[in-house]
C-alpha cells in the first residue's frame, strides 16, 4: 500500500499553468471572433433617402433616390397610398425580377405608377419604396 501512494504521478504546477494559458487564449480567440461577426453584420445598415420633389405625370410621379447607407440595397417594389404600385424605370422598362441593385453612394430616379386612376392636383400621396431586405421607404409628395 504504501509503494502505490509513492508511484503517482501528477502534472507539474509550471504544465499546469501552461495549459490553463492556452485554453483561456483559444477561448477569448473564439469570442473575439464571434463579436467581431456580430458587430460588421451590425454595420451593414441600409438607407434610402428619397427626394422630395417629384416629376408629375397623369398616373405617374419620378421619384430620385440615393443610398445613403453603409451597404448595397435592392428596391423591389412601391406602393401608392398603401396600394401596390408599379415600379419601373423612366423610360417604362420594368426593373429586373429581382429588383434594381443600388450601390453605397449612388442615385436612380425611377416611375412610381399610381395603380388606379390618377394622381389629382393639391392632393397628398404617401409613396412608400419596398427593398429586398424589408426595408420600407416613404416620402409625401403633393401634385401641383
Amino acid at each position: 500500500m504504501k509503494k502505490l501512494f509513492k508511484c503517482r504521478k501528477a502534472l507539474s504546477p509550471v504544465v499546469a499553468a501552461i495549459i490553463l494559458i492556452a485554453v483561456t487564449v483559444a477561448v477569448s480567440i473564439a469570442v473575439a471572433a464571434w463579436m467581431g461577426a456580430l458587430t460588421f453584420t451590425f454595420m451593414k445598415t441600409e438607407e434610402l433617402k428619397i427626394n422630395s420633389s417629384i416629376t408629375w405625370g397623369s398616373n405617374y410621379g419620378d421619384l430620385t433616390m440615393s443610398n445613403t447607407g453603409g451597404s448595397l440595397l435592392v428596391i423591389t417594389g412601391a406602393k401608392v397610398d398603401d396600394v401596390a404600385a408599379t415600379i419601373t424605370y423612366t423610360n417604362g422598362t420594368a426593373l429586373p425580377s429581382g429588383g434594381h441593385s443600388l450601390d453605397k453612394g449612388s442615385s436612380i430616379t425611377l416611375r412610381v405608377t399610381k395603380p388606379s386612376g390618377n394622381f389629382i392636383n393639391d392632393v397628398k400621396y404617401t409613396f412608400v419604396i419596398l427593398t429586398k431586405s424589408g426595408g420600407q421607404y416613404q416620402c409625401y409628395g403633393t401634385k401641383t
